[in-house]
């Protein structure tokens, strides 16, 4: 029986499915509300069931039916683009789809040279981009949703996910202009212990910073937690707490303009490794393995875009 639902419909409900709401995909992938609607009636009609459950102001949120057809559909939609890959394998010329997952807080430092240089010298290639934090990429990957994450070593223990590692991340510490510590060039943990402190609190990155603290046999004076790096930086430099950090933007200030003061962060402590993640069992497709070779090419150790890797030297 030939199938009567397009894949267009399938990128359609997905789209929904991710969004929250036929308003917020039509946003997200620029296509009328209308036809994201007909889409979705269609394939009721089609299944003969239904597959949101819609709510007047909350938006609509999906069916167990729905769930499972969710499921089914991104797989039909990966397989599809395999064929784009397939025909770029066999092709002197890149192209196809690449969806590329990048930590979150290293989206705005590497994923411009890196992913978006990559898709311009390459315009046959359908690069996506999508940030997020380590629970949220190991589950793209591990979903199909995702072929490399450009992320750290952090839950990775040499299961389903295979990683290459690029550069060597240590931690350091980062306080505001007007810190006791401020006019220091380098700091012990035993010496922040005894001020507050502003942890960055998202899955796994959070428990990684206090794992810092906890190898000391410290406890730390927490402050204030945030998922947003912004914000972060921000309560450092307006004298909330220090934090700790391991990438190290060239820009020593927070949003608002307020300076921040990068402080080496003495002993050994743990590092984490910035590199390439992908599923073992996902095909690795010519244009995958392009990707991989940029990356080595400008991630290494002591290089990375838009990363410096020495606090400045802070005057007496």
């Amino acid at each position: 029986m030939v199938s009567r639902i397009s894949l267009r419909q399938l990128e359609y409900f997905v789209a929904v499915c991710k969004a929250g709401s036929i308003a917020a995909a039509a946003d997200h992938i620029h296509v009328s509300a209308s036809a994201i609607s007909a889409a979705v009636a269609h394939m009721e009609r089609e299944l003969a069931t239904q597959l949101f459950v819609r709510h007047p102001v909350q938006g609509i949120t999906l069916t167990p039916v729905g769930q499972l057809v969710q499921e089914q559909a991104q797989a039909v939609l990966a397989l599809s683009d395999q064929l784009y890959t397939v025909a770029s394998d066999s092709s002197a010329t890149l192209g196809g789809a690449l969806r590329i997952g990048c930590f979150v807080t290293l989206a705005a430092l590497v994923a411009p040279e890196l992913c978006q240089g990559f898709a311009r010298a390459n315009p046959q290639v359908r690069l996506t981009q999508t940030e997020d934090h380590q629970e949220g990429l190991l589950k793209k990957l591990r979903h199909a949703e995702l072929d490399l994450a450009i992320t750290y070593d952090m839950g990775i223990d040499g299961g389903d996910i295979a990683f290459e590692p690029l550069a060597t991340l240590p931690p350091y510490a980062i306080v505001g202009a007007a810190h006791p510590l401020a006019g220091r060039n380098a700091v012990t943990l035993d010496e922040l212990a005894g001020f507050p402190v502003v942890i960055l609190d998202l899955p796994l990155s959070g428990n990684y910073f206090l794992s810092l603290f906890q190898a000391a046999g410290l406890t730390p004076q927490i402050a204030a937690t945030t998922t947003s790096q912004d914000v972060l930086r921000a309560l450092v430099a307006n004298d909330i707490g220090y934090c700790l950090a391991n990438i190290r933007p060239k820009a020593l200030v927070a949003l608002d303009g307020r300076a921040l003061v990068p402080l080496k962060l003495v002993g050994a402590h743990h590092a984490l490794k910035l590199g390439l993640a992908w599923y073992k069992g996902h095909h690795m497709s010519k244009v995958m393995q392009a990707f991989c070779e940029r990356s080595r090419a400008l991630i290494s150790e002591g290089q990375v875009p838009g990363m410096a890797f020495e606090p400045a030297e802070i005057a007496p």
